[in-house]
């Protein structure tokens, strides 16, 4: 059986998380990894042990979901800035009878600060996510993926656009 797996990459707060939730519903027999998921620690930190452990952790889930009859689409997001990243988890994946739609989803600046701040003000985010994030805009231009400007779409818009590819 041929499956699909969706690549969804973008900054933080341009709204992976919440278009994934929609699209997993839309999709037959679907799973949903997020990679935060896989790297949800307390004080969170960023070293070679731990980009390592992540990536491990998340091409582990994605080939247990590949080959698991149950199901058929699977969508995995992250932030996923660098090809390479893209690339790394690419070449760990059995790829045999998988489609890959590998898709970037993209705002402008003012739209994403917009995004973050409410999120800052909820409590969810801490204040410093929304330069880090801006910063990351551009880098989004330079993979090879499918680009999705959500910056005047509702959720349902981007969902069908991805289901349209």
């Amino acid at each position: 059986m041929m499956k699909t797996l969706y690549m969804i990459g973008g900054t933080m707060g341009v709204g992976k998380t919440s278009v994934c939730q929609i699209l997993k519903t839309k999709l037959t027999d679907c799973v949903f990894l997020d990679g935060d998921w896989c790297w949800d620690a307390n004080p969170f930190q960023v070293n070679d042990e731990t980009k390592a452990m992540v990536h491990k952790n998340i091409c582990f889930l994605l080939n247990q979901f590949i080959h698991c009859s149950a199901y058929k689409n699977i969508i995995f997001c992250w932030v996923m800035h660098e090809q390479a990243i893209i690339d790394g988890i690419l070449d760990e994946l059995d790829k045999n009878d998988c489609r890959i739609k590998s898709i970037s989803l993209l705002c402008n600046e003012q739209v994403l600060r917009n995004r973050l701040l409410g999120d800052v003000q909820k409590g969810i985010r801490q204040e410093d996510v929304i330069e880090r994030s801006i910063e990351r805009i551009p880098l989004y231009q330079t993979l090879s993926t499918e680009k999705i400007d959500t910056s005047e779409k509702t959720l349902d818009q981007i969902v069908e656009e991805i289901l349209l590819l």
